[in-house]
């Protein structure tokens, strides 16, 4: 489909949004693959005579409360943040999508009963639903995955739902379904891969959010163990330094933390608007 017409100033305005938003996005992916291979240093190496230095050129982002190098445990940080992020997201649109699916397809009591549930799962706030959730296990990237992916599939499940309802009185189901295709048939070879755009989408705003909410839970200590880097657990550790007036142990894990949210989030705004240009709000997550 064609980019919605923004007028020229709408257009310019667009294109740059998008294009520094990959570019973000590249350097980010390019960091958290190239530097901890490349770079032949050990981030937890400690170095207590060079605790809390602020920015210089040997420590670009100084180094923290037991002098590790920051810039370095912030890749480390991003990159297993992300890795929860993708992971997650995946994860939960999957589960999503394949709910939201067969509630629709299938229609009547079904249809009943698993949006039934899904209205009680949303009753209940995302952030303690995964806290009772981590607090079952040890401390760890499995568990922070598993809670994001079982408490964000809901709002994915509702967009496909929707989706296929209206797809459903499409008159190519009609003649799918007068030919003798099975109502399994319908949903696999007809109803998904027509829903696969708006479940893509889906998954790219999952992950932000999904970082964001291990930073939480990590944040609140439920997360990953402390001894291993993540945005969340190194905002966490920054706190008294932050407090001492040591301000670049919070703003460098913060800005790797919103920085590549707001890089996906314009992505996601773009490519929203070129699946379905007229519902440009409808997923947002």
């Amino acid at each position: 489909m064609a980019e919605p017409d923004l007028g020229p100033a709408g257009r310019t305005t667009h294109r740059v949004r998008v294009v520094s938003s990959a570019g973000i996005v590249a350097a980010v992916l390019l960091a958290v693959l190239l530097v901890p291979p490349l770079v032949q240093l050990d981030q937890q190496a400690v170095d207590l005579a060079a605790k809390l230095r602020p920015p210089s050129w040997q420590h670009p982002f100084g180094t923290d409360d037991v002098g590790r190098d920051l810039l370095l445990r912030c890749v480390y940080g991003l990159r297993v943040s992300l890795l929860v992020g993708v992971v997650a997201g995946l994860t939960a649109t999957v589960i999503g999508t394949a709910v939201g699916a067969l509630a629709a397809a299938f229609g009547g009591w079904t249809d009943r009963v698993v949006m039934r549930l899904v209205d009680t799962f949303s009753s209940v706030p995302h952030l303690l639903l995964g806290i009772f959730i981590v607090a079952m296990f040890r401390p760890g990237v499995g568990p922070v995955i598993v809670s994001v992916a079982l408490t964000h599939w809901l709002s994915t499940a509702r967009i496909v739902r929707s989706e296929v309802l209206s797809l459903r009185s499409r008159p190519f189901i009609d003649a799918a379904i007068s030919g003798g295709a099975s109502r399994g048939r319908v949903v696999v070879r007809h109803l998904l891969p027509a829903v696969l755009p708006q479940a893509g989408l889906a998954a790219v705003l999952m992950v932000p959010h999904a970082m964001w909410h291990e930073s939480a839970l990590s944040f609140l200590g439920l997360g990953l163990p402390t001894h291993q880097a993540s945005l969340g657990n190194l905002v966490q550790t920054a706190r008294g330094s932050l407090l001492a007036g040591d301000w670049w142990p919070t703003l460098f894990p913060g800005l790797f933390l919103v920085i590549p949210t707001l890089a996906l989030a314009g992505l996601a705004g773009a490519w929203r608007e070129r699946i379905n240009p007229r519902r440009r709000s409808e997923l947002m997550l």
